[in-house]
């Protein structure tokens, strides 16, 4: 049986992960025709294979912890994210989460490039669930840190790509949660936007807020972690201090 459930009451701990399955069904030769579909059948050819992604996962996020999750192209890493934030099911095991948690996998979900920067602040509030007033109380200072004052009034289609992102994460990161999931949001925009939001983590870091940080930076793995996992093939293979941890990883390459 498998369950990703809210509980009210932890102690010291924000997320408890137990014996986590998940395993998608990926399409193998189509069958053209009907009677190649009987025959296919009769030969209990299935029309898909299974791939197991994740392979008994089990960890603890303790608040006001900065975890690290690393591991290579296609470990699993970003599907446990995606079950821990409720948007995969899993197969099997448990997953328990004290507190509010907010994603930020995919920055910009919910932008209609047909509005403006503007219109599209008040969207996005919208769907992290403020009300207009709250909106509009924080603005200036959504389109303040964006670095965008100058654009707001044109519509987002004829923003860069970059520019897109940093108005998303400048949205995102007014959103209130207990926890903060992140797929490498540290990656957003240049040089001087990434140190900008290298100073905003810093901060979230040194209030305990609690956070799960998905990356292949190993640099912020050891600047910003308290502790870091390392998976392979969908299992942890490393656990612990983030320098002996972030070593582990770059033996893989070795």
């Amino acid at each position: 049986m498998s369950k990703v459930m809210l509980a009210e009451h932890g102690g010291d701990v924000a997320i408890r992960v137990k014996d986590l399955h998940k395993s998608f069904k990926l399409p193998t030769e189509r069958a053209w025709g009907l009677k190649q579909a009987i025959f296919n059948r009769l030969k209990g050819i299935k029309g898909y294979k299974r791939q197991q992604v994740l392979r008994g996962i089990d960890f603890e996020v303790k608040k006001g912890e900065f975890l690290g999750i690393i591991g290579r192209n296609g470990s699993g890493k970003s599907t446990l994210l995606k079950v821990l934030s409720g948007i995969y099911v899993p197969d099997k095991g448990e997953v328990d989460v004290y507190g509010t948690l907010i994603p930020f996998i995919e920055l910009g979900v919910g932008f209609n490039p047909e509005l403006t920067g503007r219109e599209n602040i008040y969207l996005n509030g919208a769907l992290l669930g403020f009300s207009n007033k709250e909106v509009d109380e924080m603005y200036d200072e959504i389109v303040k840190f964006a670095e965008l004052e100058e654009f707001m009034d044109q519509k987002l289609k004829n923003y860069s790509s970059g520019m897109q992102v940093r108005l998303a994460f400048s949205i995102a990161i007014r959103a209130r949660g207990d926890i903060l999931v992140l797929d490498e949001v540290l990656a957003v925009g240049d040089a001087a936007f990434q140190k900008k939001c290298n100073d905003y983590f810093e901060k979230l870091r040194d209030n305990k807020q609690t956070i799960i940080l998905v990356t292949h930076s190993m640099d912020n793995v050891r600047k910003f972690c308290s502790r870091a996992i390392l998976i392979e093939n969908g299992k942890i293979t490393c656990e612990g201090d983030p320098a002996k941890v972030a070593k582990a990883y770059e033996n893989l390459w070795a």
